[in-house]
């Protein structure tokens, strides 16, 4: 889940969808989208992709020309101009101003739509119907201070790195509550003319107390393979990378090519489907017990070399798989829908997945920004599929891999009264990634969002609970411990009537 604007490229759905090794908002292990890759996460978020969509509302739309003029968000940080000839955007903190390089039709992507507020100074702008919603209050003009070219100190860089967390971090309190007064400890140790390396390790030494999966700090292309960050590793991460003297990411993909032929073969039995450029696996795993694997939450389309596929050719090509699937499943007892390997991408994938399972408009979900004053929390509410679905038991299993937007579908299905959740507590990032540019060239990704079910718990953190525990995962065998839970799940949730006679 990504959230806009990376001021360099454009996230992919939420890392490619996610954010690194959790991604979203990807790929440690070799799978496009999970806790993966800034490049692919901006990709996101420009294209609105990885914002979260809400309900849409028939609200007509504003009329363009009211909209030309300057906007502050209310949250996010954004200061927007709107002209006739196109749109700017401008970061704003207390310690600086700084322009974003994205061009105007990137951001047409985020902030294409208008519609009217609750007066005539306030209006929302959004990537389209549905889509995450972000109020904006009219200004007389730019700040001067944003247009007025400036040669940034390294102590200046601190400060708008300081004041970009203070301002929009919405997790302080669950990972880390004394952070911010750590980081002002390292002030006296940065000089103005501080040395670009010593600066970066600063600011990632800093990063890697929240461990979160959505925060990246990323250099500019001059000296992104030089200086890089990725949070500390943690749980079945962890664990993989202990378990073999080996480089990191070649233990992920290795790990994934087992976890996938664990399902092919063994919970499958060699007659499942593996399809949408590799991304979805499905089949019967036992006797009336259907199962489907979905590995993230976009890239089911194959890319071109310098195009990220939009969200609409994402939901192209995935509805017919879901289609074929469901039809197929008409005759089963239970469905098995596995997302205990998904790294995340597209809420709204998310949401069209979940409603293929439910029966009747639920509110699944909601979500507000660190700093929006005076606006109420965004409602996401499921609408049942007129497409082929499933309406009887569903087992939702998961693990600490499980991440972003894979929780967001977790976290839709729990407000299903026919969905059991089983497994193993997810990652616990669920806030789309704020995309900042540094005045640099750096960028850092935060996560800025609060996410809460239709009880008003908010998980981050700590993850998703399940329901019915299952180790997925386990220690003393990573490699095929998954298949044999699952194997082991689907073969006690055959029917009575389908067991063969005794």
């Amino acid at each position: 889940m990504m959230s806009p604007i990376s001021g360099q490229a454009t996230p992919t759905p939420r890392e490619a969808y996610s954010a690194r090794s959790a991604s979203p908002r990807p790929a440690r292990d070799g799978v496009s989208g999970g806790g993966g890759s800034w490049r692919e996460a901006v990709l996101v978020v420009l294209a609105g992709l990885l914002a979260a969509c809400a309900t849409p509302h028939a609200v007509p739309k504003a009329s363009a020309a009211d909209g030309y003029g300057v906007w502050r968000s209310r949250g996010y940080g954004w200061l927007l101009t709107v002209r006739p000839e196109g749109l700017r955007l401008h970061h704003e903190t207390a310690a600086g101003c700084i322009p974003d390089p994205a061009s105007s039709a990137e951001l047409v992507e985020m902030f294409g739509v208008q519609e009217p507020g609750p007066s005539a100074d306030v209006r929302d702008f959004l990537a389209g119907p549905g889509e995450t919603r972000y109020r904006f209050d009219r200004l007389a003009a730019l700040p001067a201070r944003c247009d007025t070219p400036h040669v940034w100190s390294a102590l200046e860089m601190f400060d708008v790195f300081r004041a970009t967390f203070a301002e929009h971090y919405a997790s302080f309190a669950q990972r880390d509550p004394d952070w911010l007064a750590r980081l002002d400890a390292q002030r006296s140790r940065v000089t103005p003319g501080m040395d670009g390396r010593a600066l970066f390790t600063l600011f990632a030494d800093a990063l890697r107390s929240l461990n979160d999966a959505h925060v990246e700090l990323i250099a500019d292309d001059a000296s992104s393979d030089t200086l890089t960050y990725e949070p500390r590793p943690t749980g079945t991460f962890e664990m993989l990378e202990l378990a073999m003297d080996r480089p990191a990411r070649e233990v992920q993909r290795e790990w994934m090519r087992t976890y996938r032929d664990g399902i092919l073969q063994t919970v499958l039995r060699g007659e499942g489907h593996h399809v949408a450029n590799q991304r979805v696996l499905w089949g019967f795993a036992a006797p009336r017990v259907a199962y489907l694997n979905l590995l993230t939450m976009g890239g089911f389309v194959a890319g071109e070399e310098g195009k990220t596929p939009t969200l609409a050719q994402e939901l192209a090509a995935l509805e017919p798989v879901l289609d074929e699937a469901l039809t197929a499943f008409a005759g089963a007892g239970a469905v098995i829908l596995d997302v205990s390997n998904n790294r995340g991408g597209y809420d709204a994938v998310a949401r069209a997945v979940a409603e293929r399972f439910t029966a009747k408009p639920v509110h699944a979900y909601s979500k507000w920004a660190m700093g929006a004053k005076d606006v109420p929390p965004q409602m996401f509410t499921l609408q049942p599929s007129s497409r082929p679905f499933f309406h009887g038991p569903v087992y939702v299993v998961t693990s600490d891999v499980t991440v972003s937007a894979g929780e967001v579908l977790t976290l839709a299905l729990r407000a299903l009264p026919n969905v059991v959740h089983v497994g193993t507590a997810t990652r616990g990032a669920f806030s789309d990634m704020l995309v900042k540019p540094l005045p640099n060239g750096w960028t850092v990704h935060l996560s800025n969002e609060h996410y809460a079910d239709a009880q008003g718990q908010d998980y981050e953190a700590r993850g998703l609970p399940p329901q019915r525990p299952l180790d997925v995962f386990k220690g003393e065998d990573m490699w095929h411990s998954h298949a044999r839970a699952i194997r082991a799940l689907a073969d006690s949730l055959v029917p009575p009537e389908a067991k063969p006679t005794p």
